[in-house]
Formats: C-alpha cells, structure tokens, sequence
C-alpha cells in the first residue's frame, strides 16, 4: 500500500497538532478545494477526496494514533523552522476557535465553513470479516456464497469469488458493500479475509504443500517406485534404498501457486510403519533376518 502524507495534504508540516488544528486546517483546504467552488478546476474533486480522507483519519484520536506511527517511520521530524512557521500561520485561526468556543463568536466565514462541512460526502467505514477456503478451493478457485449480520441486524448474503491460488490471509474487496456513505458519499468496501485449512493430507506452507508417504520396512530398506498424489494428479517418484522415518522427499513444481506462474514444491515425509499383526510366515522371515543381520542402530 502506498504511503500517504494526509499532513501535507491538509497543509500542515507536522503531526505535533491538536485535533482542533487539524479541524482548522481542514475546514481551509475543503473550502479551498470544494468542487462547487472549483468548476475549471478538473483535479479539485480528487484533491478534496483526499482532503476528506485525511481528515477522517486524523480527526479520529484512535486512527490518528496508528497513522502517526507510520508518519513518524515515513517522513521523520520536520525542521524547527517548518513546525515554528507552521504553529505561526494556525495562531490566528486558534484564536478565532477559542473565540468561537468560549464566546460563541463566529464570522461571516466561519458560517459559511460550518455549512459547506456538514454538505461534505463522507465515505462510509468498511467492513471487515474472515472466511475459512479449503486447501484444493484455494488452489483451483470456486464461487462461494457467505452471510453476514448487517448494522440492522439483518442477514446479507454476498457472492465471493475465490481466485484461483489466493494466498492464506489474503483479503478480497468487495467494493460498495460497507457500510453507508454520508451525505451522497460512496459506500465503505467489505474486506474479506481468507483462511486457508489444511486437510487430512496436505498441509500448506507458504508455497510449498507437505504430505506424509508411509511405507513398509522392506520399501524404506530395498528402496521402491511409489505414486504418490499431488493436488492435481499422482506423481510416480523414487523411494532411495536406506531411507529412514523424518527423511523428506523433494518433488519439485508440485506445491502450490506462487502467484507468478510457477509453484511451489511437494516435500513428503517418510514414515515407516510396521505391521501390527505379522502372519506366521512373516514372523519367520523378521526372526530369519534378525539373525542374519548385522545392524545395530544403538551402537
């Protein structure tokens, strides 16, 4: 996400201001850039969106909070000179809102500041929420239909389209479907957020996809050709003699999407398992072996 100065954008050089300074500032550059005031002006409707989402943002002591940490990692403190220059253009205007505050007195522009403002199109706030994907939806993509609790209490059903290959935490927008703009503002968006669950059989992790290979003791010993399943189709793969339980097998472009066209890789871990019950010919074979054999694995 692109980084946004909303300081800069309301005029101000510093985030060390009180709301009311803010509001002051605001109230400037709105008048200033107010599309009813700016008829040959072509780009005066997107400065004031942007002077309408600044103010949003700072006005609000919470988000204000969050975003000064990122202001102050961005763009660092200004000049002395910068904020004594700027705490010098906002006394005048401080004085006239302590006036205004203290003995309710307003001017003819203040008057007419305060009615442009509650014209403002405010957009609505969006709406965020998370829904759990199965790992083969997320990698093959599916329609899906989700229902949310709306501010009145009521049930909205929407219709999601899971792309294929969407990354675990990855949000999708649905622009329009937040809750309601102010003043003919546009609508917030909903964010969904998605959660991908692991199955039985696969796990997910980045791109890359581990899955368990069990196998005989003889297999894991002589070495043997297996087929093994990939989210997509068996893949037919080499089991090396000696192998041993932990052990991992490598099979590369068939993991999951990376999001560039090519793929993670498939890691199967080796998990050797012994027959519970032996038959009688197989407890003679293992007791023929055992006496044959010279390996010790605690030596």
């Amino acid at each position: 996400m692109i980084f946004r100065d909303y300081y800069k954008i309301l005029g101000l050089d510093t985030n060390k201001v009180s709301i009311d300074n803010i509001k002051i500032a605001f109230r400037e550059q709105a008048k200033k850039y107010h599309p009813d005031v700016n008829t040959q002006n072509k780009n005066a409707e997107e400065r004031f969106k942007d002077i309408n989402e600044a103010y949003k943002v700072l006005s609000n002591p919470n988000s204000k909070r969050k975003y000064d940490r990122q202001w102050n990692a961005k763009v660092g403190k200004r000049k002395k000179a910068q904020v004594k220059k700027q705490a010098k253009n906002n006394d005048n205007s401080v004085i006239d809102e302590f006036k205004s505050i203290f003995f309710g007195q307003k001017n003819k522009n203040e008057d007419q500041e305060e009615k442009l403002y509650k014209k403002l199109p405010i957009k609505g706030e969006n709406i965020e929420t998370e829904i759990n994907v199965k790992l083969e939806d997320a990698y093959f993509g599916i329609n899906k239909k989700i229902s949310l609790k709306t501010v009145k209490g009521k049930i909205a059903t929407f219709g999601v389209k899971i792309p294929e290959g969407i990354r675990d935490g990855e949000k999708i927008r649905l622009a329009g479907q937040g809750k309601k703009g102010i003043n003919g503002g546009k609508n917030g968006d909903l964010l969904i957020r998605i959660n991908i669950d692991d199955n039985k059989k696969f796990r997910l992790k980045g791109t890359n996809i581990e899955t368990d290979l069990l196998i005989t003791p003889w297999e894991a010993a002589l070495g043997k050709r297996v087929n093994i399943d990939s989210l997509e189709e068996p893949v037919n793969i080499y089991i090396p003699p000696g192998i041993q339980t932990g052990e991992h097998i490598i099979i590369a472009n068939k993991g999951y999407k990376d999001g560039k066209g090519g793929k993670g890789d498939l890691v199967a871990t080796i998990k050797i398992l012994v027959p519970k019950n032996l038959t009688d010919e197989e407890k003679v074979l293992f007791e023929k072996l055992k006496n044959v054999s010279t390996f010790n694995p605690r030596t």
